[in-house]
């Protein structure tokens, strides 16, 4: 990290915008405009950051108190702010597990007040009482002082540093409106009879009131971007059980654990941190990090994970990775990462603006000049009204609104449509995209495994067999345990009454049944008992080649039968793959679960490539690669593993049936988790995407004619001026023509599911 020498700005020297070398030494810089800045003169900078010429020495930033700019990554400091290219509130750089929503609550405070002060102000102006001039000054103050303050010093900072920005417009249009009608409070017979001395309080106060609006609502969705992280943070345990070299067990905070101690892991606790097993057998849930809804057996020589589930044993361990070097850290780091690296749709008003805003005040400018000059008496009072008109006719209403209304009217239509967008961001990328990465358990199966075989060996026929195993499983908190419960009540079966339940960790249960030692287990299981599954070895190979688990069962140490389960592949899935092949879509599978689980599943689904057997970072790494390709990546998943790669993707799509943390990384939300709402999404978001760009072009268009005509350009053909009254009017009406276009896209998205008639039933493969 650097601090730029000319604004005082933490800057990533990975991503900064410039640098320069003086006397022998490299100096980074946020922007253009502050490295243009210190080559012209670098003596003037070097003794100590300087903001506005005066020098001033920043203090270093504490961990986690780092706030960086969600459209610029590279402005960094210590503390919140305000970004001094955009404007827009800072956010810390790596949420912490609380949050922060302070800047959300002063907006939202401010909104309120200003709204409540607007409302009577609006209602005067349209009932032109005049005897009520005074009340609109005093409700219109607060609101343009108090409630706008933070405009108009993101504004003023703005023009300042040489990047106009959207508060600029707005500082502009608020001043310039609400400075007018003072005067024209005050004084009233500085203004020509024939023109009258309407005031703009209304004008003022709405569009203080439209920008607190929007920038709630950002906030909002901005604070739903870190809830991914805190949800990940949240998932570490607070506390750890360390066991002291004598012996002795005290519970101590996480923080306090290092690498080397010795740690007991009880049943139903989390693993503190990552590190070896040294004592003890259980099995660990670590659905977290691979999504497959089986626990793991661990023993002594094994790995485990922070934040994963000992669900029988208990355990030592020995912590080899603590603190940010842990597996759960680096993905919560992955995710900031990805979040931070993406920019709203918002860019391209703000590109706009960047030009728009110099070219607006120069025309004001040559307006008042060419009135003062050419014009006819009394020249001041109107040079001074169509320099006004100018202003009021290029507020950034339109311009504003143009993407939020496009937003909220889509947003809604998507909740109809099953889809749920968080940002415009996920809107845009979704219409770009080329390759779709699909996570196999949860999004393209059902995401819990199914009873599917039942093989009878022995004496006992598939109904017999399948009710003594419910009955012994049934004692059982094992996934699997409960799906052969479930699969006997499916087959209307009870199960049989199964005695001396007991379980083997790693292996299997076992338990007496009429008088008969019955077991259920694996074939290590199975060799202990003296059954012979190899008896039967080929047939379970080829169940298992076909994606399944496979569990043998023996009374009295013979092999009585087999048992199959597996994730089964969701009904709409195969219907899905094939329209979002027919979009043109690449569709590869990426799972942590086993290659020949990975490849059972593809071969019934039409997918391009399998990539199997990988881990939550190294999901994150397959989607980078495949965006160094060239390619424009969607990841759809359901599970914590899949949370850095819907992150890193151009757009995330998680599965609403899948876990909070996913949802909350991912752009798009399934409600129903059927992949085919991906098609009704993509539909949709070429709508949208077009829908603001007519908006934006719109506004930029109604600018382009209208700001001529505010400075008089027909006043010497016809005689026609546009007074401040008729341009807050057309103003208005650009605004309203904004929302209509937006409100258009209530009937896109395409065909509703039920009635789309180029749904055909999906052909089955099994």
């Amino acid at each position: 990290m650097a601090t730029d020498p000319v604004c005082g700005m933490q800057v990533d020297e990975r991503t900064a915008a410039g640098s320069s070398v003086f006397e022998g030494r490299n100096y980074f810089f946020c922007g253009g405009g502050c490295k243009k800045k210190f080559d012209a003169d670098p003596s003037a900078f070097v003794a100590a950051p300087a903001v506005g010429g005066r020098a001033m020495e920043r203090p270093a930033a504490a961990p986690g108190s780092v706030y960086t700019c969600p459209m610029h990554p590279q402005i960094l400091q210590a503390g919140p702010g305000s970004c001094p290219l955009c404007g827009m509130a800072l956010e810390p750089r790596m949420p912490t597990a609380e949050g922060d929503d302070t800047e959300l609550r002063k907006v939202t405070l401010r909104f309120w007040i200003s709204l409540a002060l607007t409302i009577p102000v609006v209602v005067i102006a349209m009932w032109h009482v005049p005897g009520l001039r005074w009340v609109e000054t005093l409700l219109a103050t607060p609101v343009v002082l108090w409630g706008c303050a933070p405009y108009l010093a993101r504004g003023w900072s703005g023009a300042r540093s040489g990047h106009p920005n959207m508060y600029t417009l707005i500082g502009l249009g608020v001043a310039v409106a609400y400075g007018y009608s003072l005067i024209a409070t005050l004084a009233p017979d500085l203004f020509p009879a024939a023109l009258g001395t309407a005031v703009y309080y209304e004008a003022a106060a709405v569009i203080v009131t439209l920008a607190l609006l929007g920038e709630m609502l950002e906030l909002r969705a901005r604070s739903r971007t870190g809830a991914a992280i805190r949800a990940l943070l949240g998932l570490a345990p607070k506390n750890a059980r360390r066991i002291d070299p004598h012996g002795g067990e005290e519970d101590v905070p996480i923080d306090e654990v290092r690498t080397g101690d010795r740690l007991r892991v009880r049943p139903g606790e989390k693993v503190p941190v990552d590190g070896r097993v040294l004592e003890g057998s259980s099995a660990v849930d670590e659905s977290m990090l691979t999504g497959e809804p089986l626990p793991v057996s661990k023993r002594a020589g094994d790995r485990v994970v922070g934040a994963t589930l000992n669900q029988s044993g208990a355990l030592i361990i020995e912590a080899e990775k603590v603190g940010a070097d842990t597996l759960l850290a680096q993905i919560v780091q992955l995710v900031a990462e990805a979040q931070r690296s993406r920019a709203p749709l918002q860019k391209l008003a703000d590109r706009i603006a960047a030009w728009f805003v110099p070219a607006v005040m120069a025309v004001a400018a040559l307006t008042f000049v060419l009135w003062m000059v050419l014009g006819p008496e009394p020249r001041f009072a109107h040079a001074l009204i169509n320099a006004i008109a100018v202003l009021i006719i290029a507020c950034p209403c339109a311009l504003g609104l143009a993407t939020p209304i496009s937003i909220m009217v889509a947003t809604g239509r998507g909740a109809e449509l099953g889809v749920l967008f968080r940002d415009a961001e996920a809107i845009e990328a979704l219409t770009t995209v080329t390759t779709l990465v699909v996570d196999k358990t949860g999004t393209l199966t059902l995401g819990r495994p199914v009873l599917q075989d039942i093989v009878a060996l022995g004496e006992l026929d598939q109904r017999s067999l399948l009710g003594v195993a419910a009955g012994l499983e049934r004692s059982s908190e094992h996934p699997l345990a409960a799906a052969i419960v479930e699969g006997a009540a499916a087959r209307n079966l009870a199960p049989e009454a199964v005695s001396g339940f007991a379980s083997l960790t790693g292996r299997g249960v076992t338990g007496r049944w009429r008088g008969k030692h019955v077991a259920l287990g694996n074939a290590r299981l199975m060799q202990e008992m003296g059954a012979q599954a190899e008896a039967v070895r080929w047939r379970a190979d080829n169940l298992r080649a076909e994606g399944k688990s496979v569990m043998f069962m023996a009374l009295d140490g013979d092999l009585v039968g087999v048992l199959a389960l597996a994730d089964p592949v969701k009904e709409s899935t195969p219907e899905a793959l094939e329209q979002l092949h027919a979009e043109g879509l690449e569709i590869i599978m990426l799972t942590g679960d086993s290659a020949v689980t990975a490849k059972a599943v593809a071969a019934r689904l039409p997918v391009d490539r399998v990539i199997a057997e990988v881990l939550p970072h190294d999901k994150s790494a397959v989607v980078k690669k495949l965006q160094a390709q060239g390619k424009r990546v969607a990841m759809a998943g359901d599970g914590i593993n899949d949370a850095p790669a819907l992150a890193q993707a151009n757009v995330g799509i998680a599965m609403g049936t899948g876990t909070d943390i996913a949802i909350e990384s991912a752009g798009v939300t399934l409600v129903k988790g059927d992949l085919r709402g991906i098609v009704r999404a993509r539909r949709l978001s070429r709508a949208t995407v077009a829908n603001i760009r007519q908006n934006l072009w719109f506004a930029f268009l109604y600018n382009l004619l209208g700001v001529p005509v505010a400075a008089g350009i027909l006043y010497p053909f016809w005689g026609v001026l546009l007074s401040p009254m008729l341009a807050a009017a057309a103003m208005s009406l650009s605004s309203v023509s904004v929302i209509g276009n937006a409100l258009r896209l209530r009937r896109a998205g395409g065909i509703p599911e039920a009635q789309d008639p180029r749904r055909q039933p999906a052909p089955t493969r099994d």
